[in-house]
């Protein structure tokens, strides 16, 4: 019969998790319990929560966003940063992501090309947009 060790003996220098006493955990790190959660997340959501944040980062700077004050987050320089590199995230991971998140990155990054194209004063030229030259032009 092997005996454990009571949590209230354990090594405060070297923690060990009481439950797992094989896996240590840094009860202090929050950095540790994060790294073993997203170690269980598969590659593909990862890329897709990435795109997504993006995604919604270049609608409020497009001037997207909802409510009375969408137009003071306008910002076109920040926005066109944004779409580059979501465009650069979805050409990139298309090929592994799958057929169907693919498609919706795709869709979803083509939207925003055209709103900056929509929200700008100075169209830029085809194929000249922001993400365009790993996309193609959108018009």
């Amino acid at each position: 019969m092997q005996s454990q060790t009571p949590p209230e003996a354990v090594d405060p220098v070297d923690p060990v998790d009481p439950v797992d006493p094989v896996d240590p955990v840094d009860p202090v790190d929050p950095g540790a319990l994060a790294a073993r959660d997203i170690a269980d997340v598969p590659a593909a959501e990862l890329i897709t929560t990435a795109a997504v944040h993006l995604m919604s980062a270049a609608a409020v700077k497009c001037g997207l966003a909802d409510g009375p004050d969408a137009a003071d987050h306008l910002d076109l320089a920040e926005a066109r940063i944004l779409i580059t590199a979501l465009a650069g995230l979805v050409v990139t991971s298309a090929p592994d992501v799958g057929g169907q998140h693919a498609r919706s990155l795709r869709d979803g990054l083509r939207s925003l090309q055209l709103a900056f194209r929509e929200a700008s004063d100075v169209p830029d030229e085809p194929g000249k947009g922001p993400g365009e030259r790993l996309t193609g032009s959108v018009v």
